[in-house]
C-alpha cells in the first residue's frame, strides 16, 4: 500500500494506529500536534482546519441576533482536544462581544435531544455547533431539533444548511479534498511525506439557508448577505 487517505479526525487516528510505515494524508478539524498525529507542522502531509473559526461563527450569530445576551455551544466530550481548543476560542470571543456562553455536551443521539432541552432552559438565543464528525453525521437530527425549538444555529460546514440548518461558516471541503488529492498524487509520484508540510486551509465559505431564516422569523442583515458565498432558497 502506497498511501492512506483519511477525511476526518477519527479516520486519521485509526489509520495511524494501524500502520507506522504507510504515509497518511488526511483532513483534521483540530490541532494535529495535540492529537498526536504529527510532531511538528513541517514534517508531514496533513491538511487541517483550525478552531480559530469558532470566534468568527459567534460574531456572525451575534450580528444576526444583536440583542442576544446568552448563547450556547454544542460540543462532543469524547473529542477532548478539539473541545478544549474550540471552547477556549469561543469563550474569548463571547467575552469580547459581551455574551454569556453556555456549554452543552453530547456524544449520543439521546444526549443531543437532552442538550436542546437544556438549551431552552438556559434561554439561549442562539447555538454554535462545534466541528465534530459525530455532529455532521447527525445533522438531520440537529437541524430538525433547532427548527422544532426555533433556535438559530450556526454550523461548521454547508452540509448543515443544505439539510435545513440556518447558516454555516467554515472550510470549503471541496477545496480541502483537492488539496488531499494533490498531496496524495505527490506521494504516489515519489515525494517524501517528510518534505510535505502541514497545510492550513485558508479558503472558507459562508452559507445561509434563507428559507430557514424566514421560518425562524429572522431578517438576515444585508451586511451578512453581502458576505455570503451561497444563499439557499
Amino acid at each position: 500500500m502506497a498511501v492512506i487517505v483519511a477525511q476526518n479526525n477519527t479516520a486519521a487516528l485509526a489509520a495511524q494506529g494501524a500502520t507506522s510505515t504507510v504515509p497518511i494524508v488526511c483532513t483534521v478539524g483540530g490541532d494535529p500536534i495535540q492529537m498526536g498525529l504529527v510532531a511538528s507542522f513541517n514534517r508531514t502531509g496533513v491538511v487541517i482546519q483550525t478552531a480559530e473559526l469558532m470566534g468568527k461563527r459567534l460574531e456572525f450569530l451575534h450580528e444576526l441576533l444583536p440583542t442576544a445576551t446568552v448563547v450556547a455551544v454544542l460540543v462532543n466530550p469524547t473529542n477532548p482536544s478539539a473541545m478544549a481548543s474550540e471552547t477556549s476560542n469561543l469563550q474569548d470571543a463571547a467575552r469580547a462581544l459581551g455574551l454569556e456562553l453556555r456549554i452543552l455536551q453530547a456524544s449520543t443521539p439521546n444526549e443531543i435531544e437532552a442538550a436542546f432541552e437544556t438549551l431552552v432552559g438556559y434561554r439561549a438565543a442562539g447555538l454554535v455547533v462545534s466541528a465534530d464528525t459525530f455532529f455532521t453525521n447527525r445533522r438531520s437530527q440537529i437541524t430538525a431539533l433547532a427548527a422544532d425549538h426555533a433556535v438559530p444555529a450556526i454550523y461548521v460546514v454547508r452540509f448543515f444548511p443544505a439539510a435545513g440548518g440556518l447558516m454555516s461558516y467554515g472550510p470549503d471541503y471541496a477545496d480541502s479534498y483537492r488539496q488531499m488529492g494533490l498531496y496524495t498524487g505527490k506521494i504516489l509520484n515519489g515525494a517524501s511525506p517528510a518534505d510535505l508540510p502541514v497545510q492550513q486551509m485558508v479558503k472558507v465559505e459562508l452559507v445561509i439557508n434563507f428559507n430557514t431564516a424566514k421560518a425562524l422569523g429572522l431578517t438576515v442583515p444585508p451586511s451578512i448577505l453581502a458576505r455570503a458565498d451561497e444563499v439557499i432558497e
